[in-house]
């Protein structure tokens, strides 16, 4: 059980930061492709040709971001269910308490700084 640690206090922040992702993860979703959004692919017409490699970018770059939104929504949900589970808090490597500075700044986080650090700096 995480000693110290107001979980109502953190459920409620991810849940806040849940459905923030969720909307942003719809904003940026295109049901359609480019040619359906564009109306053409304006190959071989010098205007068009920017345009379509500007919408072709920024197509990119939401798919990009509703990637990632939906990966930290994942781990948003993981930590939800160690809330529910009495394990949030708790580092997956070491066992040891998640610093309350680290939750603040990552409130999904699973490990703790050092092992995260450790992680980052590979064997």
């Amino acid at each position: 059980m995480s000693v110290g640690l107001d979980l109502e206090r953190y459920r409620r922040v991810l849940e806040s930061e849940r459905d923030r992702l969720q909307h942003a993860a719809r904003a940026v979703h295109h049901d359609g492709s480019l040619l359906e959004e564009t109306g053409d692919l304006a190959i071989g017409s010098g205007d068009h040709l920017a345009d379509s490699a500007s919408e072709t970018y920024m197509r990119e770059l939401d798919e990009g971001l509703e990637e990632n939104a939906e990966h930290i929504l994942g781990e948003i949900e993981a930590a939800l269910g160690r809330i529910d589970d009495g394990t949030y808090g708790r580092c997956t490597a070491c066992g040891r308490q998640i610093d309350e500075e680290r939750l603040e700044a990552v409130p999904y986080a699973i490990l703790c700084i050092d092992d995260k650090r450790a992680l980052e700096s590979g064997p």
